[in-house]
């Protein structure tokens, strides 16, 4: 830590989503505080997303154990350090033992149900200016993704998967979204190339979609690379359509035009945040759904009632709206 740096401690969520959903808050205090070195403490799977983050001593891989030592483990390896600010996204105890001149504390239920980008915001006491979802990157990663993405044509990012059969749709409905907007005459993508992306166990997916476009167009990531080069290869992308999942969120914070699927979850708490972001679900609301499944567990997809028609016009009225920011 260099001498007069402000330390921030900022501990962030288990999940990509929800670590994308509140990644503005960094971006915010990099920006207003000029001496900011931050600590980010991160789950395993969302940890990535930080690792480029500037003034950056540290992330934190913070990794839950059944007895709950993990919160004890954390507390030691932070404990000793006078923080200039702790920013705790899990509501958690360990940040109120620490040493800090200031800390902003989440609190589950405070204030009236909200955008998780807006309950972010709350935090820090910025409502009125919320922070949108921001990841850094560095130009090798660039550099990368411009390989990756080298070619011609505009780019349909689809992300077919997602964390629970709940909240997938059919994949044969996302080839027939992407065969009807890259290759029917006079589509609105028509030539264009498609990516797809998806986890480590999720690398079929390019497979089993490569028919949807012509040899070459094709730009299989899923499984293939980290989370910042498949955001850096989102940004390159004319269109995403992808189900509720951090894929989706960090399409939208990398700013293309992104449509989120939705069924068993709140569009209102969990939609893609930015103007040139959409929702679209089936016949049944959120709290239908939940009515049917209340645990939002079962082993069954809730997606079904949303057709391919609805999914189409949302997109390729997305597209028109964005036309002319994409000129």
């Amino acid at each position: 830590m260099a001498p007069g740096s402000f330390p921030i401690l900022f501990i962030t969520a288990t999940r990509i989503g929800d670590a994308v959903l509140s990644s503005g808050l960094i971006k915010r205090l990099h920006d207003e505080i000029p001496q900011a070195s931050f600590t980010i403490v991160a789950g395993p799977v969302a940890a990535p997303l930080f690792s480029e983050v500037p003034n950056l001593d540290e992330v934190i891989v913070f990794a839950k154990a059944k007895d709950g030592r993990h919160w004890f483990d954390l507390w030691r390896r932070v404990r000793k350090r006078h923080w200039g600010l702790v920013v705790d996204m899990r509501g958690s105890g360990v940040s109120r033992f620490l040493s800090a001149k200031r800390r902003a504390i989440y609190h589950r239920g405070s204030g009236a149900p909200a955008h998780k980008v807006l309950e972010a915001a709350r935090v820090l006491r910025i409502e009125d200016d919320p922070a949108p979802p921001h990841i850094f990157t560095s130009p090798t990663i660039e550099a990368y993704a411009d390989e990756l993405t080298a070619g011609s044509g505009p780019i349909l990012a689809l992300a077919p998967a997602a964390n629970w059969v709940g909240k997938t749709w059919p994949l044969e409905r996302f080839s027939q979204v992407a065969i009807r907007l890259l290759r029917d005459r006079g589509a609105s993508l028509e030539n264009g190339r498609l990516m797809v992306l998806g986890g480590r166990g999720e690398a079929n997916l390019g497979r089993d979609l490569k028919e949807v476009v012509r040899r070459g167009q094709l730009i299989d990531i899923a499984g293939k690379v980290d989370l910042l080069t498949a955001y850096a290869c989102l940004k390159r992308a004319r269109l995403f359509i992808g189900n509720d999942s951090g894929t989706m969120h960090l399409a939208a914070a990398a700013g293309i035009p992104t449509l989120g699927l939705f069924g068993p979850s709140d569009e209102r708490l969990y939609g893609p945040w930015g103007a040139a972001a959409r929702t679209v679900r089936g016949t049944k609301s959120f709290e239908q759904i939940q009515q049917l499944d209340p645990r939002l567990n079962q082993e069954m997809c809730h997606m079904m009632d949303l057709g391919v028609e609805p999914v189409l016009r949302t997109a390729e009225q997305l597209l028109t709206d964005t036309e002319t920011a994409d000129a």
